[in-house]
């Protein structure tokens, strides 16, 4: 099993990305006007759909919004050593539970959004056809390097070598593995080609990028642990109110189309 260093340039450059993404999720002229802002740390896996509710959010409150990606895991780490966030989502329902119970959570604001899902994906230049051969797809001879996130910190890695546990795959291919720091690194090795498949949300397979560029196999949810999402207002939220308004927002109607349309299941 490979872990990718810190000194990696493709780490280096997702670092540079994603600070280049926030910034740019930040900006709107709306915010100007209220200068009300809101700081969101959201797992990766919700990269697209919150991008898209970020600038519909901006667009009718004139709230300015800064949207941090990445892992739950280290995002739970920062939060508990007080990071200035406002409001918080995980890809595993139990970091914003802790956090709750240690009282770094606003009481009674916990609330599930939805559940994700992981599928195998490869490129359209793989000469493994995974919409075939499944899991069995990690397998193939031609497969070298098999992306998942880091499962330490990241649900949606733990959720992976579940599922490889579960169609008993993992002992054949666990010297193959590349971690990535989140869902989203481990989703660019595989597109980029520094890995030749890769276990990924698939809300992250249905963004336009990965959707035209290759092909996946949705993982049977029964094979792994659900991946039960939730967020929490944090207890010394700057913006308490934004935070309820984004949250009110999210369980809205246009929130709900965005997020089913990223292939989230949604609470009733």
């Amino acid at each position: 099993m490979m872990i990718v260093g810190k000194a990696t340039p493709i780490l280096l450059a997702t670092w540079v990305v994603a600070a280049a993404c926030a910034a740019i999720v930040g900006m709107g002229g709306p915010a100007s006007a209220s200068g009300e802002e809101l700081t969101i740390a959201a797992a990766s896996d919700l990269n697209f759909a919150f991008k898209t509710l970020v600038v519909d959010f901006e667009r009718a409150t004139g709230t300015h919004v800064r949207l941090s990606l990445g892992s739950s895991g280290n995002f739970f780490s920062q939060i508990q050593h007080g990071a200035p966030y406002d409001l918080y989502f995980s890809a595993d329902v139990r970091y914003p539970q802790k956090l709750e119970q240690t009282g770094h959570a606003a009481p009674g604001s916990l609330y599930k959004y939805a559940v994700g899902r992981i599928v195998v994906w490869t490129p359209a230049s793989s000469p493994v056809r995974v919409s075939q051969a499944g899991m069995d797809a990690l397998l193939a001879p031609s497969i070298k390097k098999i992306a998942i996130a880091n499962p330490k910190h990241a649900p949606y890695g733990r959720a992976a070598i579940a599922a490889m546990e579960h169609f008993t795959v993992y002992d054949r291919v666990k010297e193959k593995l590349v971690l990535g720091e989140n869902i989203s690194q481990a989703a660019q090795f595989v597109e980029s080609g520094a890995a030749d498949i890769g276990i990924v949300a698939l809300s992250l397979a249905l963004a336009p990028a990965m959707k035209n560029a290759g092909e996946y196999w949705e993982i049977p949810a029964g094979a792994h642990p659900s991946l039960e999402q939730g967020a929490v207002i944090l207890a010394d939220a700057r913006n308490p109110l934004a935070a309820k308004a984004f949250l009110d927002f999210l369980k809205g109607p246009e929130g709900r189309q965005v997020m089913a349309g990223y292939g989230f299941v949604l609470p009733e």
